[in-house]
């Protein structure tokens, strides 16, 4: 077996040539557009290369592609004190252990070199609303931004020394479903009639606006958890960019008190209800057109919440329910949206996995962010709890 860098348009081809055998007799899995991917790993789209780097290897033998990694970090987003853990991704491999402990070995060896103690994975090179996370249960057609794999990839993860971090819940909710709680809706109903709250949903127009008030919310609701990533400005300018195709303006909301920004929900349609129609994932004239025939055919009919925060101060108050009762009278003028997916919540966080249930969500899957400890003897902890 060898280790070949990618580079070069045939190995970038062979590193997305590979997902498209592994998985070509599941019809779960959905090719991610190569653009999108490709974006992540170029230095004049992605943001996370001004304070860090990328590289991607594949594994071959006798010719064949057998397995590829990428190993990535942004030191912007290290925390001072915690442990010093570089990433790894983009993770496909065949049920082959020597082919994936080299392309483990290799991502390791790599970040190691860079000064990093710890190894986290498989997730994005980017912020974790998309490719984040190990899919381990709840082996079912994937939200777009989700991660699909093989339910033999955690033993090789395992076998390698990889444990689990924290585990990532996904709830679905039928919005159809006439046994959605009654109570919930009704002191939602309450809630979003509160005087001195305003609940505004995003507007292109008002972009720079809605980006701001995210950053400011986002950082309130979250600074104090020991995982927390500062979000930057030009990523979410680059993720309304990139979806602009998709978003639906009503689908985003913001909770203002007295003009204050105070919460945030973003959801979006499911594009991978179209992309399964195009083939390999190759964004060219005749996929464009028949993506934007698919959209206008209302062929997607699930959506997938992506983010909420709420900022300390009002948390407990009801306002995520508040928002939950705004975006339901959104659906019901949008009939043909029958499903929400609720992805995804941490253990970490069982304030927001009771929320997802009280609203009438349904376990559906569950992902494991792994972490690798260079020193082996070292104690493994997970991460804590939020109080």
């Amino acid at each position: 077996m060898e280790i070949i860098r990618v580079g070069d348009q045939s190995t970038i081809d062979a590193f997305h040539d590979l997902p498209l055998l592994i998985y070509k007799n599941d019809k779960n899995w959905v090719p991610p557009l190569r653009k999108v991917i490709e974006d992540i790993f170029n230095p004049q789209k992605n943001e996370g290369f001004l304070h860090g780097d990328a590289q991607r290897w594949l594994v071959k033998e006798g010719g064949e592609t057998l397995g590829r990694i990428a190993a990535f970090y942004d030191r912007s987003k290290i925390e001072e004190g915690s442990e010093q853990a570089g990433n790894m991704g983009f993770f496909e491999c065949t049920d082959n252990y020597e082919a994936a402990s080299l392309l483990f070995e290799t991502a390791r060896n790599w970040l190691e070199g860079e000064g990093f103690t710890a190894m986290d994975g498989p997730v994005n090179f980017g912020e974790n609303f998309f490719n984040w996370g190990l899919l381990v249960d709840g082996f079912q057609p994937q939200g777009y931004g989700m991660q699909y794999h093989p339910a033999y990839y955690k033993q090789l993860f395992e076998k390698y020394g990889f444990q689990t971090y924290y585990k990532q819940f996904s709830y679905h909710l039928d919005i159809t479903s006439p046994d959605l709680p009654v109570r919930f809706w009704k002191i939602a109903e309450w809630v979003s009639k509160k005087k001195d709250f305003q609940y505004k949903s995003f507007s292109f127009k008002e972009q720079d606006r809605c980006i701001d008030d995210f950053i400011i919310i986002h950082e309130s609701a979250w600074a104090k958890h020991a995982n927390y990533k500062p979000i930057n400005r030009n990523d979410l300018k680059t993720l309304i960019r990139d979806a602009k195709l998709i978003i639906e303006e009503d689908f985003i909301w913001y909770v203002y008190y007295k003009n204050e920004p105070i919460a945030f929900f973003m959801m979006i349609p499911d594009l991978n209800q179209i992309l399964k129609h195009l083939k390999n994932g190759k964004l060219n004239l005749w996929n464009v057109l028949k993506l934007l025939y698919l959209r206008k055919r209302k062929t997607m009919t699930r959506c997938r919440v992506l983010v909420m925060g709420v900022v300390p101060k009002f948390q407990g108050a009801g306002i995520e329910s508040g928002i939950f009762w705004q975006l339901r009278q959104v659906l019901l003028n949008k009939p043909w949206y029958k499903e929400m997916e609720l992805s995804w919540v941490g253990d970490f966080n069982p304030k927001m996995m009771k929320l997802f249930n009280s609203v009438g969500g349904k376990y559906a899957k569950t992902h494991e962010t792994l972490r690798y400890l260079f020193d082996r003897n070292r104690p493994f902890e997970r991460l804590p709890i939020i109080e």
